[in-house]
């Protein structure tokens, strides 16, 4: 029996523009998602996935024959894109499911499948593990998306991420993939007891967020510019306040470049801290700061899964 585990993901700063070369801080996540590979003698795999509760949330049969093959389709999406993530896996490893033996495989979250931390892309990265590919090649293949949720899964620490066009611009000792800087970092400040996650209640599909901003952006490399310089000075800030005033300024940069309105002017323009959004804008986590534990304001807006910072990033 062969076991998997990658950690789940959530993105501080650069959300969207992280796309288009922005310096982003991404967070690692204690929660993710386990795969256990146990050979078996039929040429199929049996498919059995566990939610956080260890309860079967999908299960399926496939043949080996019918995932190798790129013409095979399920009757149901999720299957679908199961088969489609084995296949890429095949074609960048072709000894991978080349035996006339098949695998019985579990899947099991520790997080809620609907917050939206990563149930794709640990999918990929311990798919990518099993087979012995590289995960971001199997993330572009299938997903696509900037990658940092990938970088996030196989990182232990808080990391800066960035995408660069032109392969120049990166020192060969700080090459990763050939086109994009993953960096750890220490990110600890004296004020994470102020800091917060809540769920909005609503998981946010980032490729229609992503095909929502490269059909509507007004990036401009000045405003690429300035999220990258945000994301430097909150890595290093020591105050709640300046803090604040940093992610308050990304809000208003983010918000016009995809014509969206800030989430704290929509649910919760009444609340005395801060809020920004991470990720697609809409669903998913916000990052809330607060001096006093918020958990009571936030319930009774309905939004009851508020998670304190050091409960959440590893």
């Amino acid at each position: 029996m062969q076991k998997y585990y990658s950690n789940g993901k959530l993105l501080l700063t650069g959300e969207y523009v992280v796309l288009d070369g922005a310096l982003s801080l991404a967070m690692p996540t204690k929660y993710g998602q386990s795969l256990k590979v146990e050979p078996i003698e039929e040429p199929k795999i049996i498919w059995t996935s566990l939610d956080e509760e260890k309860n079967v949330w999908f299960e399926n049969e496939f043949l080996i024959e019918e995932i190798t093959s790129p013409h095979t389709s399920r009757n149901d999406d999720i299957s679908n894109r199961l088969t489609q993530i084995l296949n890429e896996a095949k074609k960048l490893n072709p000894s991978f499911l080349a035996s006339n033996k098949g695998f019985k495989i579990t899947t099991e979250l520790d997080f809620s499948k609907n917050w939206g931390l990563g149930t794709s892309s640990t999918l990929i990265n311990n798919i990518a593990q099993w087979a012995e590919v590289d995960a971001y090649s199997l993330l572009r293949n299938t997903f696509d998306g900037s990658g940092y949720d990938i970088a996030c899964t196989q990182h232990n620490s808080p990391i800066t991420y960035q995408l660069f066009n032109n392969l120049d611009e990166i020192s060969h000792d700080t090459r990763n993939d050939k086109k994009r800087n993953i960096q750890e970092i220490e990110f600890n400040p004296s004020f994470t007891e102020h800091l917060y996650f809540v769920f909005l209640n609503k998981k946010q599909n980032s490729r229609k967020g992503i095909k929502h901003y490269n059909a509507n952006k007004e990036a401009s490399s000045s405003a690429i510019s300035e999220i990258s310089d945000i994301t430097s000075k909150i890595i290093t800030c020591n105050s709640l306040e300046t803090f604040e005033k940093l992610i308050t300024t990304h809000e208003q940069i983010i918000s016009k470049i995809i014509k969206q309105k800030l989430v704290k002017d929509l649910f919760f323009n009444d609340f005395k801290g801060n809020i920004k959004s991470l990720g697609a804008w809409g669903g998913d986590f916000v990052l809330a700061t607060s001096k006093e534990n918020p958990t009571a304001y936030f319930k009774t807006k309905g939004f009851n899964t508020v998670i304190p910072y050091k409960d959440m990033v590893l």
